[in-house]
């Protein structure tokens, strides 16, 4: 099958992403035409829509699409680092490290600046970890990485019920909850937003770097490049992602795994194009998820991260039976 232009699937992916916020800033328990959202939006303050898109739907809509992008630009990253299909900051431990790190400034009672930095540090001392525990003779090598993350994600998983079982009643449904994917807070999506769109265009200059880097170390290597401090560089960056990422929603599986995979069956292994349309992919994947998470049960709400996992599972099975082997 051929595969469409890169700039047009890049274009289509955009005004799917733009669709969807419109869809999610209308939707929900107090139905909202496009009339009343563009006055809301554009014209009178003093109204009950104004409130509703402004201080409720828009900003979790675009936090959502922010995050998604995060998960998705961390998961491509590290399959090219790894030249492994299964990594994702999920299976690595990376997302285990910064929930830890963040449950225990929830619990210390830090700010939200405070909770995003021991996010960021978390994710960062996960990728140390799994690093460190990897080496064996001979250096550490991709399968053993993978196989290193996975031990670590099952300890941090560990130490996550122990903060649960010690934190007391009146905080312990609100992390549960958010632990399982939660945009209700999410007062700082324009920072998010433009994290998210600063990474996108960084991973894109980059694609070049990283096409070279998926052919193997030997390879790069051999046309001059440094491939330890390069990849130090890039586990650091998707350290930084992916503690942001968690701090802002929780902990949200599968985004970050299945997004490379649907782009590269599409576009092709390109990472100058497989980044961008992973931000973008991974944003839509995740204001959709949040979406149906808000108006499967309305007035109630779903857990994002459960509904990212129930879909995600069978549609990385489907792919997974898709390819050669």
């Amino acid at each position: 099958m051929q595969r469409p232009p890169a700039s047009v699937a890049l274009i289509t992916l955009f005004f799917v992403a733009v669709g969807i916020l419109i869809i999610s800033v209308i939707s929900g328990s107090a139905g909202l035409t496009i009339a009343d959202a563009v006055r809301a939006l554009f014209g009178d303050g003093q109204t009950m829509a104004h409130d509703v898109i402004w201080q409720l739907r828009l900003p979790r809509a675009m936090a959502a699409v922010a995050v998604g992008a995060l998960l998705a630009i961390s998961g491509a990253l590290l399959q090219v680092m790894l030249r492994n299909p299964l990594a994702d900051p999920y299976v690595l431990g990376v997302s285990g490290g910064a929930s830890v790190a963040a449950l225990l400034a929830i619990l210390l009672g830090l700010p939200a600046a405070g909770v995003d930095g021991l996010a960021a540090l978390g994710a960062l001392a996960a990728s140390l970890l799994v690093f460190a525990l990897a080496q064996g003779p001979g250096g550490w090598t991709p399968t053993r990485l993978l196989l290193t993350g996975i031990v670590v994600a099952a300890g941090a998983g560990s130490v996550v019920s122990l903060l649960l079982a010690l934190s007391d009643d009146t905080r312990l449904r609100g992390m549960v909850f958010w632990l399982l994917g939660d945009l209700s807070r999410t007062e700082r999506w324009p920072w998010l937003l433009g994290l998210a769109g600063a990474a996108t265009v960084l991973c894109a200059a980059l694609g070049r770097h990283l096409n070279v880097l998926a052919r193997g170390e030997l390879q790069a290597t051999t046309l001059g490049m440094n491939t330890r401090r390069f990849q130090i560089v890039l586990f650091t960056v998707t350290s930084v992602l992916t503690g942001v990422a968690v701090s802002a929603a929780g902990s949200i599986g599968f985004v970050g795994l299945v997004t490379p995979h649907l782009v590269r069956t599409a576009l092709g292994n390109d990472n100058r194009t497989v980044l961008p349309a992973s931000a973008l992919l991974g944003g839509i994947l995740l204001a959709t998820a949040d979406l149906a998470s808000r108006l499967l049960i309305a007035p109630r709400q779903l857990p994002v991260g459960a509904l990212t996992a129930l879909v995600g599972v069978p549609l990385f099975l489907v792919l997974l039976s898709r390819q050669k082997a």
